[in-house]
């Protein structure tokens, strides 16, 4: 029997036909990028933790990260919500399979993520920590997230061994501004950070993000982006927020 290939019953079929075809290409090209993705990310955020502590550079090939961070990384570890110790990791890192509470593999963003829809209670949030052996000094690298004017801001900020002096961060975003917010992943931005301080005394102040100029001559301040109001406040809470638990940690340490 000839098939009435103008009929919408032969139009319907080749339309599911294709779709189900199609789907299937494509599920197949996902599930075999998904390690080449993955290995990306791990590349990506060993890169920026190697960024803020000066190692490597921004626009550095990211496939140099692995070698340099076994190099220069020699302790993870991951605190509690009130500056406990949790775990200390060192050596190769394991897939997130395998160990999802190894301190490289704890994914901040997305617990902010669910702090912020009330799925993760403050008190049960984990954080990490690096601690990097560079130039027969250690410095401790502590990862951070916030949100911006148009969506999360996130960043690396290392502390030199005093756990109180800034030795370099970075930050980025997702969807700030061009020549506003977005000016935050910018050189000129992160290096007011060197040199500024956590602590006054004993008291911890945070960094605070000011306006209006001032902040290159306040030991615990630098300038916020012009134009870019909302986005510098959300760095100042961010920094805030973040920098005071591991604050408690820093302070017994």
């Amino acid at each position: 029997m000839a098939i009435n290939r103008d009929s919408n019953g032969y139009t319907y079929v080749f339309a599911i036909a294709m779709v189900v075809v199609v789907g299937s290409i494509l599920a197949s090209l996902a599930m075999g990028l998904k390690d080449l993705q993955q290995e990306n990310m791990k590349q990506e955020k060993m890169r920026d933790i190697l960024v803020s502590v000066q190692v490597m550079e921004k626009d550095q090939a990211m496939t140099e990260a692995p070698e340099l961070f076994n190099q220069y990384i020699a302790k993870r570890v991951l605190l509690d919500a009130g500056g406990k110790v949790l775990a200390e990791e060192s050596g190769n890192i394991p897939s997130k399979a395998q160990a999802p509470e190894d301190p490289f593999n704890i994914d901040v963003q997305k617990q902010y993520r669910s702090f912020k829809a009330n799925v993760v209670k403050a008190e049960d949030m984990k954080y990490p920590l690096f601690e990097c052996s560079k130039d027969g000094k250690t410095f401790y690298i502590v990862p951070m997230v916030g949100t911006g004017l148009w969506g999360p801001i996130w960043g690396y900020v290392a502390f030199k061994d005093d756990l109180n002096t800034i030795y370099g961060a970075t930050f980025d975003h997702k969807s700030e501004t061009p020549g506003l917010g977005a000016e935050i992943k910018e050189a000129g931005f992160q290096k007011q950070f060197v040199d500024k301080t956590i602590f006054e005394g004993s008291e911890f102040v945070s960094i605070s993000v000011l306006k209006g100029g001032g902040g290159k001559a306040d030991p615990h301040g630098v300038d916020g982006i012009t134009g870019g109001t909302i986005t510098s406040d959300g760095v100042n809470d961010m920094l805030n927020n973040t920098l005071s638990v591991y604050a408690t940690y820093f302070k017994q340490n």
